[in-house]
């Protein structure tokens, strides 16, 4: 018989959810180029990727609301240490500014899509791509701190060993599973 895993508590989500923004961000800019390498050839043509881009970004920016839940919750239970608490706090303070950032790119691409549609006025096709060629490499600033961000969070858990305290608050709630002694680990290493 299959058994499910349980479901962790909403501190040891945020390695599950943190996964989301970064790789539906990232993917954006792909679809952000396509439509406006179509769209420059023939009005109208690359639509459907632009829409899938805002899509995309929208469902990107709203996961970096819950990461950022998940992460917060996550840092009350973790044990720190001074240096570990100068990471988190960086860590912390570029996901606060990455999620800002996004949502602002979100509102704007969604103007630049959607407000020529409601007044049912299109705008010409050369003002259309360069209007999303300058907002392609905005976005790539996005992107750098969006990695940035993602690297501090790795530093966490690959560098300072965050995870443990985590990995323990998850364990302790599946019956009949005790946490990893530290000094077990520490001899296995």
């Amino acid at each position: 018989m299959i058994e499910f895993p349980p479901i962790p508590s909403w501190d040891a989500m945020h390695p599950l959810i943190v996964h989301f923004p970064v790789a539906l961000l990232l993917v954006v800019p792909l679809f952000l180029v396509l439509g406006g390498a179509l769209e420059l050839r023939e009005a109208r043509r690359g639509r459907p990727y632009l829409m899938a881009a805002l899509v995309l970004l929208v469902l990107g920016t709203v996961a970096t609301f819950v990461a950022i839940e998940t992460g917060e919750a996550a840092g009350k239970v973790t044990e720190r240490s001074a240096a570990l608490s100068a990471v988190l706090e960086r860590h912390e303070s570029l996901a606060e500014t990455t999620r800002t950032v996004f949502t602002v790119l979100s509102v704007t691409l969604a103007a630049i899509l959607l407000v020529p549609r409601a007044f049912r006025r299109e705008l010409p096709r050369a003002a259309t791509v360069g209007l999303l060629a300058v907002f392609t490499l905005s976005y790539g600033a996005g992107a750098v701190l969006l990695a940035n961000t993602a690297h501090n969070g790795g530093r966490l858990v690959h560098e300072m060993g965050s995870s443990p305290a985590m990995a323990s608050a998850a364990t302790a709630q599946m019956p009949g599973v005790s946490a990893p002694d530290k000094d077990q680990e520490d001899s296995d290493d």
